[in-house]
């Protein structure tokens, strides 16, 4: 499955993840990253370490529109263009309605929403002369909402429809998929274990999972899905079950 992929938010965690295990299929990746550039930096040497040229950084405030720009060109002149595209980098902050600011609204829905249509548009015409693929990191709250997250749902909701409205847009030539991780890993912001508790027994399983959960689902979508485009794949343990 060699590809040149192209991963935003690639530095640590679920973009971490989904670099190493992409890598390890034959992928050459674009790390990209914004403020975590000692992991990002770590990370490329990392995987060059195990092959020579395989892992390239570029850096961009996915919230800057003319950063997406350059980023996507940037992107572009790497090896012989991208293949894949996968749309990890996120905003989660929690923002009460009543308490929501027009700074709020634009810097969430520009991260979560608006960078990766324009990062699809400007790569769309690589993706489909490589016939490739996109996968978007949703969430499964963007159905129902996270109490305390209105515009963080809000804003992957839309995710969710973009990517079924690219699936058609972008067809037949390119494939547009999402998965919505559920309890994977727990927030950066420290979550106390009377509320981790009360999630857990909301999740069939009983436990959280791993970052390596959502790379695989990635790599799937990225490699063995080829009759498949437009969905959304939920990877969350059953914590949807009990709603």
């Amino acid at each position: 499955m060699p590809k040149n992929v192209l991963i935003t938010g690639a530095a640590r965690r679920i973009g971490a993840a989904c670099a190493r295990l992409l890598h390890g299929e034959g992928c050459n990746v674009v790390l990209h990253y914004n403020s975590s550039d000692v992991d990002a930096v770590r990370l490329a040497a990392e995987l060059n370490a195990l092959r020579g040229d395989s892992a390239r950084l570029l850096s961009a405030d996915l919230s800057v529109f003319s950063s997406v720009q350059k980023l996507a060109a940037e992107a572009l002149m790497q090896w012989d263009g991208i293949d894949v595209l996968v749309n990890n980098a996120s905003l989660f902050q929690s923002v009460p309605i009543g308490q929501v600011t027009e700074q709020d609204w634009d810097l969430t829905t520009a991260s979560n929403l608006k960078a990766p249509f324009f990062l699809s548009q400007a790569l769309w015409s690589s993706l489909k002369i490589k016939r490739g693929c996109i996968v978007n990191i949703a969430d499964i709250h963007a159905e129902t909402g996270l109490p305390g997250y209105p515009v963080y749902s809000m804003s992957k909701a839309g995710l969710v429809a973009m990517t079924k409205i690219l699936a058609r847009e972008m067809a037949p030539e390119v494939r547009v998929n999402a998965v919505a991780p559920g309890a994977i890993l727990w927030p950066e912001q420290e979550v106390a274990e009377t509320e981790q508790l009360q999630i857990l027994k909301k999740v069939a399983l009983q436990r959280c999972g791993e970052a390596d959960d959502i790379a695989k689902a990635v790599r799937f979508l990225v490699g063995n899905a080829d009759y498949i485009t437009g969905q959304v794949l939920t990877v969350d343990g059953g914590r949807t079950l009990f709603r």
